[in-house]
């Protein structure tokens, strides 16, 4: 259809959607979207561009994705540094440029004689505070650009060890994999699936490839699923259909609200009204003899601030590090 000056009409833009309240979002991410692609869907869901996400997931994982909208997006520093769980298979004889099914066969090494417990005393090695090199397809920067882009553009790159923590690297099933067709036959693969609890900054990728790697025969990922981030899992997740659904069907996207969302992240300190009252100021409160950081939860049961001891010229404090209910 055209004007009656003869220039084509403008689609017309879905309405826009009433914006979510403050709070945070726990999405089953599904396999083929980049995380960046799951913040996209959100903020037109959420009806806000204030929309973040807590930890990146490659496009071929799937699982928890911890999305913040609104002033929650303040909450999401503290998640992204939180314990993560996975869930993962990985196929030994077959090494890849990626360390997954995405990227080329670099390497065939036929593992048919490993053993299952050839593979849990490797697994054993792998486990506890362990130095990791990162995966080379990481959004890692060297000299100002990603890992990721310099491999894709041909180039080798070689990341530093970073110390991480495994504390948990379980296998669960160990069975014969798929034959891979070689020049010279074919090669026989493993399947390992395993459970693994990390620190934040470990790449499930690279334990597959340091597994792959004691037992001499390389390895990459064909399965990633993670579980668990921090005190959020796939029991409070929910995929983005069921998302659009209940946004449909109530008219406004559902969140977790701060103070929720903050009880599953971190140990709560409860205020009486002149605490809050204070914290809303930004002033601190005395120390709560606690490391770490303490979500303060005022007598309304709102979200005040996250507050953290510290040393400063009044000695030792509970200073607001962000404040999200400002004093009337």
């Amino acid at each position: 259809m055209t004007t009656s000056a003869g220039r084509p009409l403008r689609a017309e833009r879905p309405p826009r959607r009433p914006t979510a309240p403050d709070g945070l979002v726990v999405v089953d991410k599904p396999q083929g979207w980049t995380s960046h692609d799951v913040v996209g869907r959100m903020r037109r869901l959420a009806g806000t561009k204030k929309v973040g996400h807590a930890g990146t997931l490659d496009p071929m994982a799937t699982g928890v994705l911890v999305v913040g909208v609104g002033r929650a997006t303040r909450l999401l520093t503290y998640v992204v540094g939180a314990e993560k769980e996975y869930v993962t298979t990985v196929r030994l004889g077959v090494a890849t440029t990626t360390e997954d099914a995405e990227g080329e066969v670099t390497a065939t090494t036929d593992a048919g004689a490993v053993t299952a417990d050839a593979v849990r005393a490797a697994a054993a090695t792998l486990t506890g505070d362990v130095l990791q090199v990162p995966s080379a397809v990481s959004a890692i920067k060297v000299d100002g650009e990603r890992a990721y882009a310099r491999v894709r553009a041909g180039e080798q790159v070689e990341l530093a060890a970073r110390p991480v923590t495994i504390s948990a690297f379980e296998i669960e099933d160990v069975r014969p994999g798929p034959d891979v067709p070689t020049g010279g036959g074919a090669v026989h693969t493993v399947d390992v699936d395993a459970r693994v609890v990390c620190s934040s900054g470990t790449y499930v990728r690279a334990l597959g490839r340091d597994l792959g790697a004691a037992l001499g025969v390389g390895a990459h990922l064909v399965a990633l699923r993670r579980t668990r981030v921090g005190g959020y899992d796939l029991a409070g997740a929910r995929t983005l259909e069921q998302l659009e659904a209940q946004a449909d069907a109530d008219g406004v996207l559902a969140t977790l609200p701060l103070a929720d969302a903050a009880r599953a992240t971190f140990p709560v300190r409860e205020l009486d009204d002149d605490d809050a009252a204070a914290l809303g100021h930004g002033r601190a409160l005395p120390a709560a003899g606690e490391p770490g950081v303490h979500a303060a939860i005022g007598p309304d049961g709102t979200l005040v601030a996250l507050v953290e001891d510290s040393k400063g010229k009044g000695g030792l404090l509970a200073r607001p590090a962000v404040v999200f209910a400002a004093a009337g």
